[in-house]
């Protein structure tokens, strides 16, 4: 494995973490449509989470959540669309981020709820 792809799973794996201990229940990791990929699928009581998880060793160019771009929620939101389709998934949803910042010694975890809506 790549070591920035290794790099991306430790990342995704704190934010498993995380989630799990604010009680939400992973559904799915990297669940892909087509070239689309939703890192994580969890749910939290009634509400369906889809969370992109970006990691960083450093903010040199920015928190690692600032490069979640209209485009990337744009995919994230069509690759969703289609797993509450073939899931048949009746729930609200909701489009969260995890910012994982790995900086040195140092790691930063941040959930940001809600962090993008779906765009008209």
């Amino acid at each position: 494995m790549a070591k920035h792809n290794k790099f991306g799973k430790e990342g995704e794996e704190l934010a498993c973490k995380l989630l799990r201990e604010k009680g939400y229940q992973i559904a799915e990791r990297n669940w892909r449509f087509g070239k689309l990929e939703l890192d994580i699928i969890a749910r939290l009581k009634d509400t369906l989470v889809v969370v992109e998880v970006k990691t960083r060793a450093n903010d040199y160019h920015g928190d690692p959540e600032d490069f979640v771009t209209r485009s990337k929620q744009r995919h994230i939101i069509k690759a969703a669309n289609e797993y509450i389709v073939q899931k048949d998934v009746n729930l609200e949803t909701r489009f969260d981020v995890i910012a994982v910042l790995v900086d040195g010694k140092e790691t930063k975890v941040k959930h940001l709820e809600s962090a993008f809506y779906p765009l008209v």
